[in-house]
């Protein structure tokens, strides 16, 4: 992604619904593909795709940092993202249990529960929608039922919900924290993008060049002439 794509796509998704950005990111990591196809693949290969898309843009280490839930101390730590793509989805596109099918959720599943402002609401129509014959399972089954096909479902394709283990060095505690590849790869490029934009302002600023001009030269050029007209 140069840098006219990438400011094009943070133009595009800036003020998006995070599930509309996310298919704007599988788009541009997937150039190749139909993007109206993109909503109904599976969630667990689209994290997968932009894990792959985000190294390629900002290199392997995805520098993290959260506050633990249990005594407040600040974790900073480090995460790869070759290391997450180990568990990357295998093309399950169903699990089974107890006779009982389930098929992986896509992202026009989790946009058909975005504006259940219940989370538990929003899970039961979430399996509503991806089980088939829920409307017939005996009620006695329902809730054993859906706890076991989630960890199917999450057994079938790590990527589909990524978390990462962690112990707080403080106190102890140990926890899985989510992480949102979707959130952190946008945040990433909304930074980037404002950078960019304070470079195309101080050369236009001191040079008089287009924007066009200046997001042609590398980060390097850019870089050394900002240097010389801030001096």
């Amino acid at each position: 992604m140069d840098p006219h794509a990438l400011l094009r796509c943070w133009e595009r998704g800036r003020r998006r619904h995070t599930l509309d950005r996310a298919l704007l990111l599988y788009a541009a990591a997937a150039p190749d593909e139909n993007p109206d196809t993109l909503a109904d693949r599976s969630v667990g290969e689209r994290n997968a795709a932009l894990l792959k898309f985000r190294r390629t843009l900002f290199g392997d280490g995805l520098a993290s940092a959260l506050d633990c839930p249990a005594c407040g101390e600040r974790l900073e730590f480090s995460l790869s993202a070759e290391a997450l793509l180990a568990g990357a989805p295998g093309g399950a596109t169903h699990v089974s249990v107890d006779g009982v099918r389930a098929r992986m959720p896509t992202t026009r599943d989790l946009a058909s529960v975005a504006g259940e402002a219940d989370e538990a609401a929003a899970a039961w129509k979430l399996f509503d929608r991806l089980v088939e014959g829920y409307a017939a399972i005996e009620p006695a089954r329902v809730a054993l039922l859906v706890e076991q096909l989630a960890r199917a479902l999450d057994e079938a394709d790590p990527c589909l919900d990524i978390s990462v283990d962690l112990t707080c060095p403080a106190c102890r505690h140990a926890w899985d924290a989510p992480f949102d590849i979707v959130t952190f790869l946008w945040e990433e490029i909304d930074v980037r993008a404002r950078r960019l934009l304070d470079e195309v302002h101080v050369l236009a600023s001191a040079y008089g060049w287009t924007e066009s001009e200046i997001l042609r030269l590398s980060d390097a050029r850019r870089a050394a002439y900002i240097e010389r007209a801030l001096a």
